[in-house]
């Protein structure tokens, strides 16, 4: 078991295009589709109804440590955003292994949160592209308007500086 673990990391890997980090504020966010851990179909940024969102993308699962500073800050400081955690994939083989990538966040992921985690494989290489993926152990903290473009991102690693600008701006 070990062994095919070895293989489909290395096969995971292999299929990774590195894209340079990008300054995305001002632009309107990439039209992408995903599904939550619930198993529902979810278009970003189309299906926020119109509210200020906050997108917390990770690349990779060692993102979720950053995305979890990120959670714990949002809650302490009480900040009211609609808040989305967002796994985002690139490459073939990812979305032929999606259902056991899945099944392991659910396992991590209390079920009140799935609603909140949007996991994205087809369109992961087009969100990359657009962020940019230098660093993809950092979450891509990317806070949306009411139309669906960048109002905030930043992509630097937790701080409280960048939580407070972020805080200012909602």
């Amino acid at each position: 078991m070990r062994i095919l673990m070895v293989i489909a990391a290395l096969l995971l890997s292999a299929c990774s295009t590195s894209y340079p980090n990008q300054a995305i504020t001002g632009q309107a966010f990439p039209s992408v589709v995903g599904q939550t851990l619930e198993e529902e179909s979810m278009a970003l940024p189309e299906d926020l109804h119109g509210k200020m969102s906050l997108l917390l993308i990770g690349y990779k699962q060692d993102s979720q440590f950053d995305i979890d500073r990120w959670l714990i800050g949002l809650d302490m400081t009480q900040t009211q955003v609609a808040v989305y955690e967002v796994p985002t994939i690139q490459g073939l083989f990812p979305r032929m292994f999606s259902p056991l990538i899945n099944n392991g966040m659910r396992a991590g992921i209390p079920k009140p949160l799935w609603k909140g985690v949007v996991t994205i494989y087809k369109d992961g290489d087009q969100v990359q592209a657009f962020t940019g993926n230098e660093n993809p152990n950092n979450t891509r903290v990317v806070l949306l308007n009411e139309q669906g473009t960048v109002i905030y991102f930043y992509d630097q690693g937790f701080s409280v500086d960048a939580l407070n600008q972020l805080r200012a701006l909602l």
